[in-house]
């Protein structure tokens, strides 16, 4: 598989700091990423008032890993349903395809 390139570094605001940041994806797409962390900031800041940056981003860390965690288990529980439903189906075009060859064979 081929290495993506380098898209060079992209500067963002976080938490109130400037950081660059170098990675192998769309400028666009480090930003989206910054914004929500640096959303994210700003909610714990509102609830919980004067906060340190680093608990700050240490409660927004465990914030988003938890959304994360939680659309995980959304999305295992859509894949399990899908698998279920799938072999349901499967079962029944086994039985009606049976049932057409018997169907065939006694006529």
């Amino acid at each position: 598989m081929a290495k993506e390139k380098d898209r060079g570094p992209v500067t963002v605001r976080i938490g109130g700091e400037d950081h660059t940041i170098r990675a192998n994806v769309e400028p666009e797409y480090t930003i989206k990423c910054a914004e929500w962390v640096d959303g994210r900031i700003s909610e714990i800041r509102s609830q919980v008032g004067l906060i340190e940056s680093h608990k700050a981003a240490i409660l927004a860390a465990l914030s988003i890993t938890d959304e994360m965690f939680q659309a995980r288990a959304q999305v295992e529980e859509v894949q399990e349903a899908h698998k279920k439903r799938a072999e349901s189906l499967l079962f029944r075009l086994e039985g009606a395809l049976e049932d057409s060859k018997r169907e065939s064979s006694d006529k």
